[in-house]
């Protein structure tokens, strides 16, 4: 059983959410609203991207 564990993106830094949010834009305009599933995980990813930024953009403002 190994003992090390890691979340996605828990290393490198993170964006801002207007950035992450261009990204997301950029894709639904890119797929025109049908998502492939390999799409549907990007915009997974960027979805989870996206709350951190704004958690992140919270904490630093209070």
């Amino acid at each position: 059983m190994s003992s090390t564990s890691s979340s996605p993106g828990s290393a490198r830094s993170v964006r801002s959410a207007a950035a992450v949010n261009a990204e997301i834009r950029a894709l639904w305009s890119r797929t025109d609203g049908a998502l492939s599933a390999a799409d549907e995980a990007r915009y997974q990813e960027l979805l989870v991207e996206w709350a951190a930024a704004v958690r992140e953009a919270l904490v630093k403002a209070a």
